[in-house]
């Protein structure tokens, strides 16, 4: 059995960029990234995701992708584990900024399946096992097919999970979840990574959430989360059900653009995505601030 690396719901946490000339292109805001982290360690949030999906790590460059893990890592101070986003489709880089990231203190990494050019089944294999021998920390696959065009097979996973630090997946495709458990076991944990699939992975015994919606209510998605492995199954249910609407606004868009202007309507104050991301439809803004109201948040109208 390895370690696990976190239980519970953990943030895949926005970068707040500062403004220039009324665009999202200036420097990162460390002093509001410093304010999140605060606020999500004072809410329950069980890790820091950084420099993943969510905190648009695709728009960085190396410099500045090393700086921000290395600020969360620092800030954070080792209150809950930090985990760095250090995927890439070119397993060289993903290699280096693996190797960064550990020695930058983090506690484990987030890698992403290759994207763009893709590969197979056997050179994702290949890819995963470079970055994993590179370092000593533990590695969190990430299978998103929607957004890569490629996904993790089940066998190949059987395969993965023997590296040692191999320790876990945050997985997007749960359809194909009953064949990893069964061929992995707890040899590889798993993460959803769907906040409007909490419940059935982690009741199945999955680790819980690594969670977008966690940016606006760390309280509820961890207590949705430690709620369910705590064994009340028909309230754990109910929370599920409760936050599907929110769910549903904060993907109204692509990610991370919802998540961003519901930080903003609730007053954070974290700027907006760089391009090629583009400000939210008036009309998706104000069903997302009415969505928001609903779920009991005092609103910035």
């Amino acid at each position: 059995m390895k370690n696990k690396i976190f239980t519970g719901a953990g943030v895949a946490i926005v970068t707040p960029f500062k403004e220039k000339d009324g665009n999202p292109t200036g420097a990162v805001d460390y002093d509001r990234l410093g304010e999140l982290i605060e606020m999500q360690i004072t809410g329950g949030t069980d890790a820091i995701i950084i420099c993943g999906t969510t905190g648009e790590a695709s728009t960085m460059p190396d410099e500045e992708h090393l700086a921000v893990i290395k600020y969360a890592i620092d800030k954070t101070a080792k209150r809950i584990p930090v985990i760095a986003g250090t995927g890439s489709n070119d397993t060289h880089h993903a290699v280096k900024l693996s190797m960064e990231a550990e020695r930058l203190g983090a506690d484990a990494i987030l890698s992403v399946t290759p994207y763009y050019n893709k590969t197979t089944q056997k050179g994702l294999v290949a890819h995963f096992e470079a970055i994993a021998n590179s370092i000593s920390i533990p590695v969190i696959l990430y299978n998103v097919p929607g957004r890569t065009g490629v996904n993790i097979e089940p066998a190949t996973y059987e395969k993965l999970c023997k590296i040692p630090n191999i320790n876990a997946v945050k997985e997007c495709n749960l359809a194909q979840m009953p064949e990893t458990v069964k061929r992995c076991g707890d040899e590889l944990y798993i993460y959803t990574g769907e906040d409007g699939q909490v419940f059935y992975p982690t009741a199945a015994g999955g680790l819980g959430v690594i969670s977008v919606l966690s940016n606006v209510a760390p309280k509820y998605m961890h207590d949705l989360v430690w709620t369910i492995k705590n064994g009340n199954i028909e309230e754990g249910w109910k929370m599920q059900l409760g936050c599907l609407d929110l769910v549903k606004a904060m993907f109204c868009e692509v990610n991370p653009i919802p998540v961003k202007e519901a930080l903003n309507i609730l007053g954070y104050n974290v700027g907006g995505c760089r391009l090629p991301l583009v400000a939210m439809t008036d009309e998706h803004k104000a069903y997302l601030t009415d969505t928001l109201a609903a779920f009991g948040f005092d609103v910035k109208r």
